[in-house]
């Protein structure tokens, strides 16, 4: 089973919990500072993963993180978890995961935006409320700038893109040109 599937599948089965006993935002938080002390604490990330220790020893150092980070108790059960089962680089998957299921439950949708030059922020206001009336979903927008478009700009909201780029607008003029003779 691949890291992407067994991920989903914990980040599922944590969400369903987290609906029913803790919030489910509050969970992705707890989740997201498990992953900050992973990547802060290398030594941490080593011992985790080393599987010459004991499972029991592994899940109660786990358990003091989680306890110190003051994670939501269907978090301290998850690691605790994945701590006995010797899945714990799992983790970072899971929360990218959990993440995308939140936003999801929330009717929140990321927008991927590249301008040709930096936007003014009126300009980027109107910018997602036209992509909040087309995807009928509340956005969040990652902006970032690419002078290669020469003007204009294009989104990527999930599988759908929406460009308007000059670029894009003058290879079209040259299809049709070229289509015409």
């Amino acid at each position: 089973m691949s890291t992407r599937t067994s991920a989903t599948r914990y980040a599922r089965a944590l969400f369903e919990v987290a609906q029913k006993e803790a919030d489910p935002a509050a969970v992705g938080e707890n989740l997201n500072a498990v992953v900050a002390a992973l990547r802060e604490s290398k030594e941490l990330t080593s011992f985790l993963g080393n599987r010459s220790i004991p499972d029991g020893i592994r899940r109660n150092v786990v358990l003091a993180v989680a306890e110190k980070l003051g994670v939501a108790p269907p978090v301290g059960k998850l690691l605790g978890l994945l701590a006995d089962r010797g899945r714990f680089e799992l983790v970072p998957e899971i929360a990218t995961v959990y993440g995308q299921r939140l936003l999801e439950h929330q009717n929140i949708v990321q927008a991927d935006v590249t301008t040709a030059v930096p936007l003014p922020a009126d300009a980027l206001s109107r910018l997602e409320a036209g992509l909040r009336a087309a995807t009928g979903k509340q956005i969040t927008m990652k902006v970032s700038v690419d002078s290669a478009l020469l003007g204009g700009v294009v989104a990527r909201v999930g599988s759908t893109v929406y460009d308007g780029s000059i670029r894009t607008q003058l290879k079209k003029m040259r299809d049709q040109l070229v289509a015409q003779g």
